[in-house]
């Protein structure tokens, strides 16, 4: 009997000289094959989900069994047949319009029938063998609960079947697949003549065309149905009815090889397959019908789309660890690199191998061609040095084949393999081991590739290609969409735009830059969401590109803040006919004074402020000096910036628009807004005492202003006390005011400051828990035949703490005892204290955070609503559930354990509450936030974390994260108990394992590097987007971009 491993759907080339180790074809005697014969003594195995093998029996198409008249025709062939002959009655008694109607339903039914009802069915089957379990359910097939039913169903299936048939022998789940494809006969064929007698209802001949024309599109019809009947019959050539009725849904056979056809189209059964549709419809020459067969190609793809394909990747796909460092050119390969180096291939962060064996399955409508079969043979006979073939080939490679990207494995090499540099054993960062550079694709994919924008994809309004991308596009739609407009609407849009870019230059960028003042917050941006050589500008590259970043969206800004107001000027202005009249030459005389005056300001400006002032460099680089000269037009006046808004006023004056004029105003007041809060906060925290409070021009005045108040003092003579007394109150007035209105200010400020903290800090939680609040609630109205005190649930204690004190990413145990009579559909949730007020009822979300008492009877969240299975307790059922990977809280807090009756949320039982904490310190729980952070104690941090967010898988985990590094008796290396489907699972030798750094470690989802993102903010207070922790992918890398961070983001002193 054939191994069971060789039962597993395999791509096969259709050249391969291999036998196929699921069919045993006999030899006759003189060496040659017999087709007839080999086709009758033909066997195929196929094995059931229990491991169950069996020999699987001959059967035979649709057509033959429902139309031949030598078979033998079943109840539902019968019923079958009866379907289609009143579809044909139908067609030829009802009028041509109710025909129409009539099958446009009727079609719609099967097709609906066929993608969501065969897909619905099919994917639990897929999933959770439903259709098998609900047979058990029902006893169709056993003898003893329902002998009826099991005899008219085996009499149908002996009926259609031939010799080689045994219903009795045979397992529940291949007769149940025979049951299933009579059902499916039944949707398939009336599905088909429900559409062909549509189409036949809605035939017209369409006028006004020439006849080569009808010919033609006669012609082309008839091309399209033949190909589409060549398709299905080649397609079921190859795929069997195995594979035509979803067999791996129920058992699996020999492999399938995939050639002919389906290396014409990607799923050509439902791709070109359907060409008929399209040349019915030509024949027809109905819209209705082309529409139709619109609609029903459609479904079909949406069956593809939700049921096929994942059922594929269910079944033979293969997971793809993330971030995992396959050499390109593996250890000893460098003299044999050749043209194996070109075969590489990247994939979306994840490194492939070059070996086939560790390659992922690709659609399973994807075949092997000769052609890539051989040559992907003659690249690994390249590649591999451990094969004949290749050290035949040795002396042939040439070296100018070999890649450009190729590893020098040099062992003097101080590279890790992740690409940081390794320094002496003194340096605290360096890393557990020296070790040889060695290059993958991974690490080259994060040196050329970082969250780069692909059409609208990862763009980030922060980073100026993407801003510019954006306006670009935006500004391309307005010029295409925006109709023709009268003046004066054009005229009100223009000004719409200038005041969108005054509002964004100063209030947009000057909240933002004041963000950057306040916590650095476009720093942290590029820190979050980019990955950065820490090596490189001692790891001053984020404070570089946030920067760089915000010089081109500052001086973009700028300009269109410029163009735009020019726009609405120039649209406004009108040149005057005779300039002698009125006050025209005045007013553009006395406007271009002041754009002179304002071009003047500015050059002065930058001339004192130089580059770095002119940009803000203050706010983003610490380097340089902190020191103030009042030079220049800074001599005079503090804000020159004032006189920089006067060509805004010039402007208004020469256009002679309110428009403008108002325009001019509200930049006035948004420049004022600007440098009273965000440039002189940031200037007084830099600068201190240092700032001067008068510039020369307001000492001037104030000079010249007290020199002629001691003039009228002595021309006032007598008055001058009481002059002085009037003055003084006046400003004693003016003072007081001010004062009284300063203090009750900061009064307000001060009375309201931990009040408005206090609504922020409720804000942030309502918006945490909103989600959460996500919910119906829905309460089971049975409870009292239920004898709530019989049910019990219980946490048990970490194995670590000894108490209820479980360490994030820790597994969390719950005990649970319920009647014998309690809903199999009962379920235990995770909840933070707090969130439910209600100990009857639970009235949030577990996010996620809930296990199935009975995991087997739910199909996900869904009950699947099976009868209980027989139990020896009669008074009671106990059992536990384990919380692990994401149905874990992966926040640190208080955390209640509920139990909940039949599926809804009416709570039998609580138990907590329990603490989820970063660490153990003096027996508080704590987060884990060492007081003296340097490279050991954040590297330590991580290897506990690491391996607990990657579920501890040991294909996963670092290897210097391993509780044991003694190989046992085979060699092998034990690791730490982890959440993968099989729990002694053994590393590779540690000769496999030369090239890869200890602390390197990859992901299987996304999901994995969020949970390390969410333990390093809490941790550390560093916020890491996933892609940069993908990117990293090293203990000793990840802590040195922490401690790089930490320095980058500490304030300044």
């Amino acid at each position: 009997m054939p191994s069971s491993e060789g039962f597993l759907r395999q791509r096969k080339s259709a050249s391969d000289p291999a036998t196929d180790d699921s069919t045993l074809p006999a030899e006759s005697s003189g060496g040659t094959l017999d087709n007839e014969e080999t086709r009758k003594e033909e066997v195929v195995w196929g094995k059931t989900p229990g491991g169950e093998v069996f020999r699987v029996p001959t059967t035979h198409d649709v057509l033959t069994t429902l139309f031949h008249p030598g078979y033998r025709k079943s109840h539902l062939d019968l019923l079958n047949l009866g379907l289609l002959g009143f579809q044909i009655v139908l067609y030829l008694t009802l009028s041509r319009k109710a025909s129409q109607i009539f099958f446009f339903f009727y079609f719609a039914f099967w097709r609906a029938a066929y993608d969501a009802g065969l897909g619905w069915v099919l994917t639990k089957q897929s999933k959770k063998k439903w259709i098998v379990r609900e047979i058990q359910k029902l006893g169709w097939l056993d003898e003893k609960r329902h002998p009826g039913i099991r005899d008219w169903i085996r009499k149908q299936l002996v009926d259609k079947m031939g010799k080689d048939y045994s219903f009795d022998e045979l397992p529940l789940e291949y007769n149940t697949w025979l049951l299933f494809r009579q059902a499916v006969d039944v949707i398939l064929v009336n599905d088909f003549l429900s559409y062909c007698m549509f189409a036949f209802s809605c035939f017209r001949v369409p006028e006004d065309l020439s006849l080569s024309v009808h010919i033609m599109r006669w012609l082309g019809g008839i091309a399209l149905i033949g190909f589409n009947l060549w398709v299905k019959t080649e397609a079921h050539n190859v795929v069997k009815d195995y594979g035509w009725y979803w067999g791996d849904c129920f058992f699996q056979r020999g492999a399938l090889v995939f050639d002919g056809v389906f290396e014409l189209a990607p799923h050509p059964m439902y791709s070109v397959g359907y060409a008929g549709y399209y040349g019915l419809s030509l024949i027809s020459g109905s819209y209705a019908v082309l529409f139709v067969s619109l609609a029903g190609h459609a479904a079909q793809f949406a069956f593809l789309v939700f049921f096929e394909n994942p059922h594929i990747e269910r079944m033979y796909g293969q997971r793809k660890a993330i971030a995992k460092r396959t050499p390109i050119f593996p250890a000893g390969s460098h003299a044999k690199g050749g043209e194996g180096s070109r075969s590489a291939s990247f994939t979306n962060g994840t490194s492939t191998p070059q070996s086939n064996s560790c390659l992922s399955t690709p659609a399973v409508t994807e075949g092997d061609t000769a052609t890539e079969t051989e040559l992907e043979t003659e690249i690994e006979d390249e590649v591999l040095p451990t094969t004949a073939k290749a050290s035949s080939f040795q002396g042939k490679i040439k070296s100018s084949k070999i890649s450009r990207h190729y590893a020098s494995l040099s062992m003097e090499s101080t590279v890790s393999s992740n690409g940081d540099i390794d320094t002496s054993p003194t340096n605290p960062r360096s890393s557990t081991s020296q070790r040889r550079k060695v290059l993958s694709q991974h690490d080259l994919l994060n040196k050329y590739f970082r969250r780069d924008a692909v059409i609208l994809r990862n763009v980030d309004i922060l980073r100026a290609t993407d801003a510019m991308l954006l306006l670009v596009i935006i500004y391309g739609l307005a010029l295409s969409f925006i109709p023709k407009l009268s003046p004066k609407t054009s005229l009100i849009l223009h000004f719409i735009h200038a005041l969108t870019w005054c509002t964004i230059h100063y209030f947009g960028l000057g909240l933002l830059l004041r963000a950057q003042s306040d916590n650095k917050f476009l720093v942290r941006h590029y820190l979050k969401n980019y990955h950065y050589d820490y090596i490189q500008n001692g790891g001053q590259n984020a404070i570089i590109e946030a920067f760089s970043n915000w010089k081109t969206i500052y001086n973009l800004s700028m300009c269109m803040t410029y163009v735009s107001c020019v726009g609405v000027a120039w649209k406004a202005y009108s040149v005057p006919h005779d300039w002698t009249v009125g006050n025209e030459l005045l007013r553009h005389t006395l406007g271009s004074l002041l754009i002179g005056l304002h071009i003047w300001a500015t050059m002065e400006s930058y001339e004192v402020l130089g580059i770095f002032g002119w940009f803000f460099g203050d706010f983003f680089m610490e380097e340089f000096p902190a020191h103030l000269e009042y030079t220049g037009i800074y001599r005079y006046l503090n804000n020159p910036e004032a006189m920089g808004g006067a060509a805004y006023f010039g402007l208004a004056l020469i256009s002679g628009s309110k428009l403008v004029l108002s325009l001019a105003v509200i930049r006035h007041l948004a420049n004022w807004w600007f440098l009273s809060s965000v440039e002189h906060p940031h200037m007084r925290k830099l600068y201190g005492d240092s700032l001067r409070k008068d510039a020369g021009f307001v000492k001037v005045m104030k000079s010249v202003a007290s020199k002629n108040a001691r003039i009228l003092e002595f021309r006032a003579g007598r008055h001058a006390p009481e002059l002085k007394r009037v003055a003084r109150e006046v400003i004693g007035t003016f003072d007081k005011v001010y004062e009284e209105t300063a203090d009750a200010v900061e009064e307000f400020l001060a009375r309201s400051a931990p009040r408005i903290s206090e609504v922020v800090q409720d804000t942030k939680v309502l918006l945490r828990q909103s989600r959460e609040k996500l919910v119906i609630t829905r309460v089971a109205n049975d409870l009292s035949s239920y004898d709530t005190s019989k049910y019990r649930v219980s946490i048990a204690p970490s194995a670590k703490t000894g108490k209820l004190a479980f360490h994030l990413g820790e597994h969390i145990t719950v005990k649970w005892q319920a009647p014998h009579k309690h809903s199999r559909k009962d379920w235990i949730g995770l909840y933070r204290v707090g969130a439910n007020k209600s100990k009857q009822v639970t009235k949030t979300s577990s996010m996620g955070m809930w296990l199935p008492v009975h995991d087997e009877e739910w199909d996900g969240d869904v009950p699947l609503g099976y009868d209980r299975a027989p139990s020896p307790h009669r008074d009671a059922e106990k059992g536990t559930v384990t919380f692990k990977g994401n149905t874990l809280p992966w926040l640190v807090g208080r955390y209640e354990v509920r139990y909940h009756h039949d599926g809804k949320y009416n709570v039998m039982s609580m138990d907590g509450p329990i603490e989820i904490y970063g660490t153990l310190k003096s027996n508080f729980l704590i987060v884990d936030r060492p007081s003296d952070v340097n490279f050991t104690t954040v590297r330590e941090s991580l290897m506990h974390i690491v391996p607990l967010c990657l579920d501890s898988d040991p294909s996963l985990i670092p290897l210097s994260c391993k509780i044991s590094n003694t190989p046992s008796q085979d060699g092998a290396v034990a690791l730490p108990t982890s959440a993968s489907p099989s729990n002694s699972v053994m590393v590779e030798l540690e000769s496999d394992q030369e090239g890869r750094d200890p602390d390197d470690f990859s992901f299987w989802s996304e999901r994995q590097a969020k949970r390390i993102c969410s333990a390093v903010k809490q941790i550390f207070d560093v916020e890491y987007a996933p892609e940069v922790v993908v990117a990293d992918a090293n203990l000793t890398t990840l802590a040195n971009r922490i401690l790089v961070s930490k320095e980058i983001l500490s304030p300044s002193t």
